[in-house]
């Protein structure tokens, strides 16, 4: 939904070492519930069957019911709008470090009538170059955002220049708190899979706080923070 790969990457050289990226089976997306979608019409069963076992004008009616939109797509409706961001990444393995700070521009846009969200997010950071040192580099990222009325889940997609891989969230909101909640996986280095779980918070209609959080060595850590303000007209 946010930045989000990048983390995965820029702390490959820095934390792989003291840390084994792996989401304790305990561990879970933060308590809440999601707000439900319409259900298809017809009788309940224990087993869903399959599409040749089904009527096709029955087939058609549920999907069709189930192509609408929801309360769901309205809270995701929220976060349209250009964003400015300011990023906070703990990259040093000492915890009382200072995080690493810089700044970008978000867009989200609305596409196929509310259904899904799509933001391109472009900033400047540090990153190492071939000798070693830090140079300012331009960072591109694309997400995209909707609601799965067949999983009853909010389901997401990411991709920036950092990689080459996608990589697909899914979660939950609690409307007491105005929290989304995701959990994802992504695999920086082949073999090493970090579970990761996000919280976007949102403050306000013109602000929002995501959070991502990951596994080091058996216990959880935030180590990346997002402050948006939606950008003055």
């Amino acid at each position: 939904m946010n930045i989000s790969r990048i983390l995965a990457v820029l702390l490959t050289g820095t934390l792989i070492g003291p840390a084994c990226f792996a989401q304790p089976p305990a561990s879970s997306p933060a308590t809440g519930t999601t707000t439900p979608a319409p259900s298809p019409s017809g009788p309940s069963t224990s087993s869903a069957p399959s599409a040749g076992q089904m009527d096709p004008n029955e087939m058609m009616k549920q999907m069709m019911e189930l192509a609408k939109l929801n309360e769901n797509h309205k809270l995701l409706a929220d976060l349209a709008g250009t964003w400015t961001y300011t990023i906070k990444m703990w990259m040093n393995p000492d915890p009382n470090a200072k995080p690493e700070e810089s700044k970008g521009t978000s867009v989200t846009k609305s596409m196929m009538e509310g259904r899904f969200f799509v933001t391109d997010v472009t900033g400047k950071m540090e990153m190492p170059g071939p000798d070693g040192k830090k140079k300012e580099t331009t960072f591109k990222g694309m997400g995209t955002d909707g609601y799965d009325n067949v999983k009853k889940k909010f389901v997401g997609s990411w991709v920036d220049n950092m990689g080459t891989g996608i990589m697909m969230s899914e979660g939950t909101y609690d409307p007491a708190t105005k929290t989304f909640t995701y959990t994802a996986e992504y695999e920086a280095i082949p073999g090493m899979k970090t579970k990761i779980r996000e919280v976007l918070k949102m403050t306000d209609k013109d602000h929002h706080l995501f959070e991502w959080y990951e596994d080091r060595g058996g216990k959880e850590a935030k180590t990346m923070e997002i402050a948006y303000t939606r950008a003055k007209k």
